[in-house]
């Protein structure tokens, strides 16, 4: 409804609704509602016989949302939390609610400081990412992907001149900060 000076039109009768769309108000007596006895508590007329579940061993150190009293029974461990990118997540679990932006702008921080944590910890085990092949670059190349690009609407279209930037340009950065570090290190040997 728009807000104007006027006066709006009152709303219609239950009446004057029931006259106009077939069917209408059909479920206001609880006695035709087929849901009103799942609605009631009452578990000697349903069978019904259960009771809180055992909970999973180490709920207590588990994050979760300030809104909830606790953690459910069963939760998962898939991906425990480590590194500052854990820090910044309890952070936001302990912080913030979920109604507020803060508490998933944190949570996405974290994911792109666990993304660098990642990298860093394969570098240092030896196991470095291979951008060509992660990228896609290589099936690009060799899956006819110039093809596929030519009088398309693929949706990645509009921003595909921005993808090696955004690919690439950690890893140009990196390697930047690397070729600067040798060079110190090497300034300072000769010394």
């Amino acid at each position: 409804m728009v807000y104007t000076a006027e006066k709006p039109e009152p709303r219609e009768t239950p009446d004057r609704l029931r006259a106009r769309i077939p069917g209408w108000g059909v479920d206001l007596d609880p006695r035709d509602r087929p849901s009103v006895p799942k609605e009631r508590f009452a578990p000697e007329l349903t069978g019904a016989h259960w009771d809180f579940p055992e909970r999973q061993p180490g709920y207590e150190t588990r994050e979760r949302s300030i809104e909830h009293a606790f953690v459910t029974p069963v939760f998962g461990t898939a991906a425990p939390l480590k590194g500052l990118s854990g820090v910044v997540r309890r952070y936001a679990y302990r912080r913030y609610s979920e109604a507020r932006a803060a508490h998933w702008l944190l949570l996405i921080g974290a994911d792109r400081i666990d993304v660098v944590e990642s990298r860093v910890r394969g570098l240092l085990q030896g196991r470095p990412d291979n951008p060509v092949t992660e990228s896609g670059l290589r099936a690009e190349i060799s899956g006819h992907g110039g093809v596929s690009r030519r009088r398309s609407t693929r949706a990645d279209l509009g921003h595909q001149w921005l993808d090696p930037l955004v690919s690439g340009a950690p890893w140009i950065a990196a390697a930047g900060l690397g070729a600067a570090a040798v060079g110190r290190w090497k300034g300072r040997s000769h010394r």
